[in-house]
């Protein structure tokens, strides 16, 4: 596939913006609104870049590449000596590695198309930034980025600069999309007022507790580079390996725990289809085991949505996490038990056994798994009663990835663009929030602005590391 020349590279870029006097001066066809920097005739394979190769990435990249519709002509990770990472530079010898994603831009800008973003949570902002602002498509893990704030940024510059963009909630390409969206056309699903969501699995800071006083230390294998490691994050903290490779995602400072990892799959349709937006009120239900640095042993935490128009009345979304904290199905919607020696038939509330959700309307009440599972109808009798009356839906639709990669190359739209991703990641950043500090947080959906806690609203958007600032500029 014959290179193309990018528009900018990032030593072209930054040499622009010092001649400027700013921090940066955006490539002309992000500035002026016009599409990405490439273009591809639906013959061509997508020349991909990936950062973060290893564990989820090292996934997404094998289902991405096994699509068909793509190349692998860069790798880039912190840790490229890392045990984790070496199965990719092994399937793909041909691309060339960094350790650096700036280094990456700068070498070979002009030989990439898309880039796949599998990094930990907290790093995913300013690789993203500089692929869009460079006019790549970019794929970026969920949840979209570690803060309210980097979000709000995110959508924006996806906006300005035409590229396709999709986080990675792989269920949005799933049964429950088609589903979902069908029965709500259809008014199957309507004036949804309250619903609850859950995942209880064990999780990797369960038994930490309040035992964790400061971040442990331990000796750094060689080839990390740790510095970079930090990314944006003002927090700088020695390695660990309840840091890396996989343990982040229990700290505040970089993880975003089981609601922003099980979020994404569990309420992004209800989010979406619902038009849920941003909450006015989130309120710290329970916190067992709070602790300033690491996520709680077990939390529920309540968003409050006001009316939101015809069939869209004010709707309250309740999220469970922790091993033996879940709801319960009302007894009137659970199917019926008998027991066996006596003969006698019960309906007593059931406990769901599995991550899920359920949806409360008026009418009808929805029991659903994660990702792309599709829901019933609770209980299973009046689901069999309807199910012949029910919309059917398309169920042969390219997967996430592949709807991706087709969208690198016009054939299709994107089914997770940041633009609807980005506010769902938004309600995620603010849940964190109410998890890490309780109470009741309250927001305003036009100034986007939390009003009543300084400190929670200190953290919708704080301020990059020193050196990263170009990225908030682009």
């Amino acid at each position: 596939m014959p290179r193309r020349k990018a528009q900018t590279s990032r030593r072209d870029f930054l040499k622009s913006s010092a001649a400027f006097g700013a921090l940066t001066i955006l490539p002309s066809y992000v500035a002026l609104g016009k599409q990405s920097s490439t273009g591809l005739a639906p013959s061509e394979k997508v020349n991909l870049a990936v950062i973060g190769i290893g564990n989820q990435g090292g996934s997404d990249l094998k289902t991405l590449f096994g699509s068909g519709h793509c190349n692998v002509v860069a790798l880039c990770d912190i840790d490229l000596k890392g045990g984790h990472t070496q199965q990719a530079q092994q399937i793909h010898r041909d691309a060339r590695a960094f350790n650096d994603f700036r280094v990456m831009f700068d070498a070979m800008a002009d030989e990439i198309d898309a880039v796949l973003i599998a990094t930990p949570d907290h790093s995913h902002f300013a690789a993203t930034m500089l692929a869009m602002s460079l006019g790549k498509h970019v794929y970026v893990e969920k949840p979209l980025a570690h803060t309210f704030g980097q979000c709000e940024r995110m959508i924006d510059l996806a906006a300005r600069s035409g590229v396709a963009t999709q986080m990675g909630n792989q269920g949005h390409s799933g049964a429950n999309y088609f589903q979902f969206k069908a029965w709500l056309e259809a008014g199957v699903i309507k004036d949804v007022t309250r619903i609850t969501a859950h995942m209880n699995k064990p999780r990797r800071w369960h038994g930490w507790g309040t035992n964790v006083t400061a971040y442990p230390t331990e000796p750094m294998p060689a080839g990390i580079d740790w510095d970079q490691w930090y990314d944006v994050v003002a927090a700088e903290h020695p390695f660990s390996k309840r840091l890396h490779p996989q343990e982040w995602r229990s700290w505040f400072d970089y993880g975003s725990g089981a609601f922003g990892d099980w979020g994404p799959h569990l309420l992004d349709t209800c989010h979406r289809f619902l038009e849920l937006g941003l909450p006015e009120t989130i309120s710290a239900v329970r916190r067992d085991g709070a602790n300033p640095l690491v996520f709680p042993q077990k939390s529920t935490i309540r968003f409050s949505f006001p009316d939101r128009g015809p069939d869209l009345p004010a709707c309250d979304v309740t999220w469970y996490d922790g091993r033996n904290n879940m709801p319960e199905l009302e007894a009137e919607y659970s199917d019926p038990r008998v027991n066996k020696e006596t003969g006698e038939t019960t309906l007593n509330s059931t406990k769901l056994t599995y991550p899920g959700k359920v949806i409360y309307s008026k009418d009808l009440v929805f029991k659903g798994a994660s990702h792309g599972s599709p829901l019933t109808i609770a209980p299973r009798a009046k689901y069999m009663d309807m199910r012949k009356s029910l919309p059917r839906f398309s169920q042969k639709n390219s997967n996430h990835y592949a709807n991706f990669l087709l969208a690198c190359k016009g054939e299709e739209e994107t089914r997770s663009p940041f633009s609807v991703s980005g506010e769902l990641s938004q309600m995620f950043n603010l849940g964190v929030i109410t998890q890490r500090l309780g109470g009741d947080i309250k927001f305003d959906r036009k100034s986007k602005q939390i009003t009543n806690n300084k400190v929670a609203q200190a953290l919708i958007d704080p301020a990059p590391r020193k050196g990263w600032e170009e990225f908030y500029a682009l």
